[in-house]
């Protein structure tokens, strides 16, 4: 399988990570029937966020987009690790939230970060529906926070 998901991370210079450890009450990934729920996955790397801040003061859009990226592929760790990405029929929906500094409105662009990963890993079976929104605040102070829900097989 050449040209399956773990084959097209491999094409992009990336692997996926341990699945991040939750910070509160709730499992990383929920299977139910033929869909599987990830939770809000935030830019973790080896047990650290990578950055911290508001969006438009302190963290550009191009470094949130670099960390929703970071978002999604722990979001497919979370569905390897329950399912196997192979098993992926569809990615249904995103969901992106983007602690944003007063006036900034450039949400869209940073969770294409995430938008594009996933349709990269999946191809037209990566299209999907998608809401961006400007939040005040996300745990742990982070930038960026991603959850998904795909349908499997």
């Amino acid at each position: 399988m050449a040209n399956g998901p773990h084959a097209r991370l491999a094409e992009l210079g990336l692997e996926l990570p341990e699945v991040v450890p939750p910070v509160a009450s709730y499992l990383p990934a929920v299977q139910s029937g033929q869909h599987v729920y990830v939770s809000g996955q935030l830019p973790m790397a080896e047990g650290k966020l990578l950055a911290t801040g508001k969006v438009g003061a302190g963290v550009s859009a191009e470094q949130a987009k670099q960390l929703a990226q970071r978002c999604a592929l722990n979001a497919l760790a979370a569905i390897d690790s329950l399912v196997g990405l192979e098993n992926v029929v569809k990615v249904v929906k995103l969901t992106g939230f983007v602690a944003s500094a007063s006036g900034f409105t450039g949400q869209p662009g940073v969770i294409n970060g995430a938008s594009d990963l996933f349709g990269t890993v999946f191809g037209e079976a990566g299209r999907h529906a998608r809401s961006a929104v400007g939040v005040a605040e996300l745990p742990l102070d982070a930038p960026v926070e991603v959850e998904v829900i795909v349908e499997v097989s």
